[in-house]
Order: C-alpha cells, then sequence, then structure tokens
C-alpha cells in the first residue's frame, strides 16, 4: 500500500476544521495528521497543496447496484465517495460487488443485502412496470414473502449466513405518494422484523415515503428512515415519533425532487457542469437529467424541505445518501451525493460544516463504522482533496483533485496530484 505525506492544507476532520495541516497516510491508515507545524519529516512522497482542502470520502449511505452495475463502485468513487450503502440486492449481485471491491479504482460497499420483503410488496410493483421478462420474475420469486415471526426468523439466519449484510432493510410502501394502494406490511410484522434484527446485532432501515408510512415504521422501532415523506407538511406527531426511537433520517432530497419533477433544473445543472466531464459516461447524464415522476400529482418537494428542516432543528441526525441507481432517473452514482449537500445548505439551511458532516462522521457514528468517515490516527485513509473551501462554498465539493479510498489514489485523478507538486 502506498505511503504518503500531504501538506499545506486545510483540512476537516469529519468533526472541526485545522486551517493549515498536513495527513501522513502509511500502509492504508492515517498514521498522523496536525497542524503543518508539526508534520512529519519523512523521506516518502509528499505533496504540497495550499488552497486545497481536505475532508474524509464522502460515505453515500443509500445506493442501489442493481444488477451488480459494474459502474456503480468505480463512479461513486471517481466522484469522492469512498463508500456506499446499498439498500436492497440480491445474493449473486452482493457477492459480484463484494469481489469487485477488491479490484483499485471502486468505493468500499456495505450492504443490506436481501430486503424483508413480502408477497406483491414495494418495490415489486415498480420493478414489474419497468421490466417483466422471465429472468426479473425468477429473481423476484425468490425473494423473501414474510408474514410471520417463524419465516422472519428463517430470512434473517439465511441473510446471515448467505448475505453477512451490515444491516436489516424494511420495506414500507402503501403508494400513498403515488396516489395507488400497494400491499404493504403490517406494523406488527415490522415489529417482529425490528426485535429479531435487534437480537442479532442489525440496526434497522427502512424505505417509506408518505408521513403515515413513516410513522408506522417508527411506531416498529426502526433505527433510521432511508428517505423522508412528500406527501404531507410535517407534523408535530413525526417530529415526537422520531425523538422516541431516537432515529435518524436520510431523506434523498434530489430523489424526491425527481419524484415530484421539481428538481429537474437543479439535475440539468449538476448533470452538465464541466467539473462533471470525463467522470461519468453520457448515458448517466442522460439519465440524471430525467425524471421518476412517481409522485407529479400527489408530492410537492416542499413538503421533504419543511421535514427536514423541523426534524433538524428538533435534533434530529439527518444523514447524506443520494438514492442513486443505474435505472433511477434523476441520480447518478457519486453525483448526486454533491446535488444532496447543495441541497442540505441552500434549500435545508444547513451550514457548509453541518452538511459536509452528515455525509462523512455523522453517517459514520449512526451506522457504526468505526474504521471511517473521520480524519483520525488510526483510521482508513479514505481522502477526498479539493481545491478550494466547501466550508465556505458547499459546491467546491467538485472541485476534485484526489480521491484515495485505504491510502490508495484514484488512477481518475492521479495527474491533478501532480500538478503543483514539489
Amino acid at each position: 500500500m502506498a505511503s504518503f505525506i500531504l501538506r499545506d492544507v486545510r483540512i476537516f476532520t469529519g468533526e472541526e476544521t485545522i486551517e493549515e495541516g498536513f495527513i501522513h497516510v502509511e500502509d492504508g491508515k492515517i498514521k498522523s495528521i496536525g497542524p503543518v507545524s508539526d508534520a512529519t519529516h519523512a523521506s516518502i512522497k509528499t505533496y504540497s497543496k495550499p488552497g486545497h482542502t481536505l475532508l474524509p470520502g464522502l460515505i453515500d449511505c443509500h445506493i442501489h447496484a442493481d444488477m451488480a452495475d459494474p459502474e456503480a463502485l468505480p463512479q461513486a468513487l471517481r466522484l469522492g465517495v469512498t463508500t456506499v450503502c446499498e439498500m436492497q440486492n440480491e445474493l449473486d449481485n452482493v457477492r459480484k460487488l463484494k469481489k469487485q471491491t477488491l479490484e483499485p479504482d471502486t468505493a468500499s460497499y456495505k450492504t443490506a443485502g436481501q430486503a424483508a420483503t413480502i408477497e406483491n410488496g414495494w418495490p415489486i410493483p415498480v420493478i414489474l412496470a419497468h421490466n417483466s421478462s422471465p429472468e426479473v420474475l425468477a429473481e423476484i420469486s425468490k425473494w423473501p414473502k414474510l408474514t410471520n415471526r417463524e419465516n422472519v426468523i428463517e430470512y434473517l439466519e439465511w441473510s446471515t449466513n448467505e448475505m453477512q449484510p451490515d444491516y436489516i432493510k424494511l420495506m414500507h410502501e402503501s403508494g400513498a405518494m403515488m396516489g395507488r394502494k400497494l400491499d404493504y406490511p403490517t406494523v406488527e410484522l415490522q415489529r417482529i422484523i425490528v426485535e429479531e434484527a435487534k437480537k442479532r446485532g442489525y440496526l434497522t432501515v427502512a424505505h417509506a415515503t408518505s408521513l403515515q408510512d413513516t410513522l408506522d415504521v417508527l411506531e416498529a422501532g426502526v433505527n433510521g428512515l432511508t428517505h423522508t415523506f412528500c406527501d404531507k407538511p410535517p407534523t408535530k406527531e413525526i417530529i415526537d415519533a422520531y425523538k422516541k426511537n431516537n432515529a435518524w433520517l436520510n431523506p434523498t432530497l434530489a430523489a424526491m425532487g425527481s419524484l415530484t419533477t421539481e428538481g429537474k433544473d437543479l439535475q440539468h445543472q449538476f448533470a452538465h457542469d464541466p467539473r462533471v466531464k470525463g467522470l461519468i459516461n453520457e448515458d448517466r447524464v442522460g439519465n440524471m437529467c430525467q425524471c421518476m415522476a412517481f409522485a407529479l400529482e400527489h408530492g410537492k418537494v416542499q413538503y421533504a424541505y419543511e421535514s427536514v428542516k423541523v426534524l433538524r432543528e428538533a435534533g434530529v441526525d439527518i444523514l447524506c445518501g443520494s438514492d442513486s441507481a443505474g435505472p433511477a432517473k434523476g441520480t447518478a452514482f457519486g453525483l448526486s451525493m454533491h446535488h444532496e449537500l447543495h441541497l442540505f445548505v441552500h434549500k435545508v439551511g444547513m451550514s457548509p460544516q453541518e452538511a459536509l458532516r452528515s455525509a462523512t462522521s455523522l453517517v459514520a457514528k449512526r451506522f457504526k463504522f468505526d474504521d471511517r468517515g473521520r480524519l483520525e490516527e488510526g483510521l482508513n485513509a479514505d481522502l477526498l482533496l479539493v481545491e478550494g473551501n466547501p466550508l465556505e462554498d458547499i459546491d467546491a465539493t467538485l472541485n476534485i483533485r484526489g480521491v484515495w479510498r485505504d491510502g490508495n489514489l484514484c488512477s481518475a485523478h492521479a495527474s491533478k496530484m501532480e500538478t503543483g507538486t514539489p
């Protein structure tokens, strides 16, 4: 593994700022970090980057690498995301993606594996609306069809042995935000899943996009929500429910804007940002410029923004995650994290530092990733170097000059690192 020193940079550790600092990386770990006056003097590769800011690699706490999308992990890394958290995938795909992380230039991979699903429940309707081929039907036929404690236990034991998940994903989609009535689990079944998952040491996260669905899964006891709602304004009841659980929220605001189509202009802006050129393929650019539109008639993105504002003000932790997926219109692996950070600052009212914390140290804390998310001695050297100061201008996160996972520099940025190096 590479060893190097990066110095004369502003450092955001994930919690605090060192205005002129250094970091010493050895064998994929952070050996030392601090003000540049304390910099290590060693005969190893040294980069001096005045005018730049070093951040922990971003952690996208919500993606879907459907069909083991081979571009998901490389594209995420090129855009500064050193860890992705997948929220649903089949066993064969999970195995392929875990194997892919052994290759260079890929983001680290965390997963829920196969989500806790029911007969004809989410996301089956949306999948079959786009692809009902025999291959897809055969895959869905293998999904869990949970109904009681016995088969919940069977599912969790299978998942533990085969998937080795990092957390368990629940699905609770009634279809309210789409104006449809879908099959969805009872609160009692969801409570059983949470109870049995907790016995096995798992955190539980849940999909819900309407106010009532969110209240349901919070009543079941989940640790966090992987979307906010867009069908109604927030209420005191929802604040109390989050506080009762000490639950966190990953609102996926960019995806919500695609669901209602109100985010289309900003999607275009990020898709065609000149700093992105060469980091994502043209087909991914085109996909980001389209909208999912499921909530066009029954949702408002302003409700989503308001929900995050009131929950944040009430002290609920807000985590950054994009809901990026290959077929999900309005999203792009890696790029949508920068879009989400922009929304946190400009639509929710976070400071840039708070937004960056939501994509680094806070995700690591709430998901219990003890080896990443902060720039601290002994932790993984997962780093993002940008030109400028994203602590003043959040959009500077796209001025990417270097990305390292486990101390290894992403080849897409190697030439930029050499520019101006002593």
